[in-house]
């Protein structure tokens, strides 16, 4: 699972019909100190994300587990909205 902050909606006109009713999001990855890590991408939503929320996602098979019994086409999804989180220093 990785950490991110969603930063934007994909509007779609035309998509694959197992992705009927499933949200895209784009989210920008983040490290523990909340900073980007790499490039935003989109992702499938399946938890009611909204922008400026902190999600964490996953990528790869496990992306679709959530859409179960739909096979949906996805290799990124988010699985959580993160309520808070603490680094400690050492």
């Amino acid at each position: 699972m990785q950490l991110a902050r969603v930063i934007g909606d994909v509007v779609a006109t035309r998509k694959d019909e197992n992705l009927a009713g499933i949200k895209l999001l784009v989210v920008q990855p983040l490290t523990p100190e909340r900073q980007p890590a790499g490039r935003p991408l989109v992702v499938a939503d399946s938890v009611s994300a909204g922008v400026g929320e902190e999600v964490f996602f996953v990528r790869g098979k496990e992306a679709s587990f959530p859409f179960y019994p739909v096979e949906a086409p996805v290799d990124a999804s988010i699985v959580g909205i993160v309520d808070h989180w603490n680094v400690e220093k050492g």
